[in-house]
């Protein structure tokens, strides 16, 4: 459908919205056939939510960084994020819907069909919405790619002033995502792929997420006395 309504030229890059993906592949779930557990029974009675979404919600995680006043958990692909990117918008009543559980997996097969429908190598953003520490409001951000290099690495360049990059590495997937979601929208405007033209390629890695040995934000959640984990995670049921 995608390739019937865009004109694709080589170096293209495409942003398309998890929230398709995921009804395409069905990763969707019906609230009435959802039994929810003891853990999800406790932190919905602190949060007021429904037990059986966040049931969902820790089915989805292979960790819970915190539980209140909202699930923050990590994914297996390593995405970390709100409610593991559940969802009960843009889908029908009674239902919730799911991130793709392999993002990197679903830019890789929308890349390769694109080339075989439209002859063309173009690049692929799958994207969500995610909220920021320190910050208001929701932006999108890549969870998946496929045809490029997650981030331009700076280290090791110059800058106007001839002085050495030592730490700079720029999430340029996340700068299009972003970008992308401006046009997509947040609410009804049923926009769910957004074509970029005319970005360079750029050099870098794909080491995005940090690991926990670098994640401080991470460490001060776990050592906060004050934080509302009151017990260990021990991963997907």
């Amino acid at each position: 459908m995608i390739s019937e309504r865009c004109a694709f030229a080589e170096g293209d890059v495409i942003c398309i919205a998890s929230t398709i993906i995921s009804k395409a592949k069905g990763y969707t779930r019906n609230l009435d056939s959802i039994i929810a557990g003891e853990q999800a029974m406790r932190i919905a009675d602190k949060t007021g939510e429904d037990p059986r979404f966040i049931q969902v919600v820790l089915d989805q995680a292979c960790d819970v960084l915190i539980e209140t006043p909202f699930t923050l958990t990590q994914l297996p692909w390593g995405h970390v994020g709100v409610r593991s990117g559940v969802d009960a918008s843009n889908v029908e009543d009674g239902m919730i819907i799911t991130l793709p559980p392999d993002p990197m997996k679903e830019a890789d097969e929308i890349r390769e069909e694109i080339k075989t429908i439209a002859g063309k190598n173009c690049r692929v953003i799958i994207t969500d919405t995610c909220g920021r520490s320190f910050r208001r409001g929701q932006t999108g951000h890549a969870i998946g790619w496929s045809g490029m290099a997650a981030i331009r690495d700076f280290r090791g360049d110059h800058d106007l002033f001839g002085r050495m990059l030592e730490i700079t590495e720029e999430a340029i997937i996340d700068e299009i995502a972003g970008f992308a979601n401006l046009v997509m929208g947040e609410s009804n405007n049923g926009i769910p792929a957004v074509l970029f033209r005319g970005i360079p390629s750029w050099n870098g890695h794909d080491n995005l997420y940090f690991n926990p040995d670098e994640d401080i934000i991470r460490k001060s959640l776990e050592k906060s006395e004050n934080g509302s984990k009151t017990e260990p995670y021990s991963g997907r049921k």
